[in-house]
């Protein structure tokens, strides 16, 4: 049985929509059944895609403080995407539109946020609620950095996927 939210309408497996902000666009993908997503969580959901670009700005500022640690799958997919021996180094340069001296931070400024996956019917504290898909000149490469939030907007996990 399916359930009917102002936002997303009428909620059965699966609704997609292509949501456009900072000059990008996005596909965002609400994966549920129906019934065993509740109303709040279908609402905060709703709260997430309208405020987007606030969460990947914060995601954005997540990842730069991670550059710290040498084994992060943010130093992970950077190592790999800012190969020059990658095939498609010329890609990826062509995709860092910032120019501050910090080759990492400019990456990560430049990223594309490809997809948001929301998971409504998992909204407790500490449950993977949202996934934000990140690319480094997507349309040219495979490797993905995707950061995993909870209901609260807390990261629950970041991972490299190449």
């Amino acid at each position: 049985m399916a359930t009917e939210h102002d936002y997303f309408g009428v909620v059965g497996d699966y609704w997609s929509e292509d949501v456009e902000y900072a000059d990008q666009r996005v596909e965002v993908v609400l994966d549920a059944e129906g019934e065993s997503a509740s109303t709040a969580a279908l609402d905060a959901a709703a709260t997430l895609v309208g405020e987007l670009e606030l969460v990947d700005d914060e995601l954005r500022g997540a990842f730069v403080g991670q550059l710290d640690s040498g084994s992060s799958p943010v130093v992970r997919f950077l190592d790999t995407v800012l190969d020059s021996e990658l095939e498609q180094a010329e890609d990826v340069e062509a995709a860092i539109g910032r120019e501050s001296g910090d080759r990492q931070v400019d990456a990560l400024r430049s990223l594309s946020l490809v997809r948001v996956d929301l998971r409504p019917e998992a909204d407790g504290d500490g449950e993977p609620f949202a996934e934000f898909e990140y690319g480094l000149a997507p349309d040219d490469t495979d490797e993905r950095l995707v950061a995993v939030i909870d209901v609260a907007r807390e990261i629950v996990d970041v991972r490299f996927e190449g």
